[in-house]
């Protein structure tokens, strides 16, 4: 199941083990907290047990021992591991016959940040129910925003989260914080809009880039300065700069030539089927045979400046002056 739809299964009873897997540490932690929760544990120091996968190489069967272990002074028993990457034959020997018949006073959590090479594939294994904590797209993490500003006494617009969601690069534990900081400025009660995310939330580099590129597609000279003169004065490098430049010039030549339906073209990129469309209107404003001057010319300063050709600053300025002044 997705991360947020723990909460409705937990309604039904919790189940006995649990792998809660994925890149994104604010589902992991919340989803462990949720189960713990779910488990009204009134005396942790006894029933709350915490092992760490790398202290338990070799010595498996102690994990099996405090899992067969009863509860004491509490109707459950939580056992959880972190980073576990048992292998299909530890599986096989240690944890396969109790996942099969586990113990019904003990909730068994296997946390981990995702699958490594060699391991059982325990997303597969019978009796553990997988928890995806992989990171979701825009939009539901718009409406966990949105969530998280009501719990928090905010009326935040549906834009307003969007852009939240962007702002923070689609990192969960950081559209929350910043979330909490839009609580204790405006106060219980209060209307949080698009204006107050761009005024007070502080974007990430990600987005910075791609409002760099879009400046300079769009041929916005004064905005354009205004990101990059940011960008560098938070040490951002000049060369990662004009890569971040280069590739977007690639993507406007890429979808400039391919005759590929836009969510063919979508999914060959990796972007969303509307990115290809606004990128195919401005590959047609600009003209094909410029976006591909472009893209060539600035893959050539971008190859001279990593080989040492060029210096990078310079190389940097020129690419700009051919996007604006050629």
């Amino acid at each position: 199941m997705k991360f947020v739809e723990l909460a409705r299964s937990l309604k039904g009873g919790v189940a006995p083990v649990y792998l809660i897997e994925g890149e994104e540490a604010y589902f992991r932690d919340h989803a462990v907290e949720s189960i713990r929760a779910a488990c009204h544990i009134a005396n942790p120091a006894l029933n709350d047990v915490r092992y760490d996968g790398d202290a338990l190489k070799g010595d498996i069967p102690s994990l099996v021992r405090a899992l067969e272990t009863l509860p004491f002074l509490d109707e459950k028993r939580l056992v959880r591991v972190h980073e576990f990457y048992p292998t299909e034959r530890e599986w096989e020997a240690n944890l396969k016959a109790y996942c099969a018949s586990p113990n019904p006073s003990t909730v068994f959590l296997i946390v981990n940040t995702g699958k490594k090479a060699g391991a059982a594939d325990l997303r597969k294994k019978a009796g553990v129910t997988y928890v995806d904590c992989g990171r979701e797209d825009e939009e539901k993490l718009a409406r966990m925003v949105y969530g998280v500003a009501k719990q928090m006494g905010l009326a935040m617009d549906g834009d307003a989260a969007s852009l939240m969601v962007r702002f923070c690069n689609r990192d969960a534990a950081r559209m929350k914080k910043e979330t909490e900081k839009l609580a204790l400025m405006f106060g219980e009660g209060a209307h949080i809009g698009r204006d107050a995310v761009e005024a007070y939330v502080a974007k990430d580099t990600e987005y910075k880039i791609y409002e760099l590129t879009q400046a300079a597609s769009g041929r916005n000279y004064a905005r354009f300065l205004e990101i990059l003169s940011d960008l560098l004065q938070k040490g951002y490098d000049e060369h990662a700069c004009l890569s971040a430049l280069t590739g977007h010039f690639r993507t406007l030549y890429e979808v400039s030539v391919s005759a590929a339906p836009d969510a063919e073209l979508a999914k060959a990129l990796g972007v969303k089927p509307y990115a290809v469309q606004k990128n195919r209107q401005t590959a047609a404003r600009l003209g094909r045979e410029r976006v591909r001057t472009l893209y060539e010319q600035l893959y050539a300063l971008s190859s001279g400046a990593k080989s040492g050709k060029f210096a990078k600053t310079g190389a940097l300025f020129d690419a700009i002056a051919k996007i604006f002044y050629m």
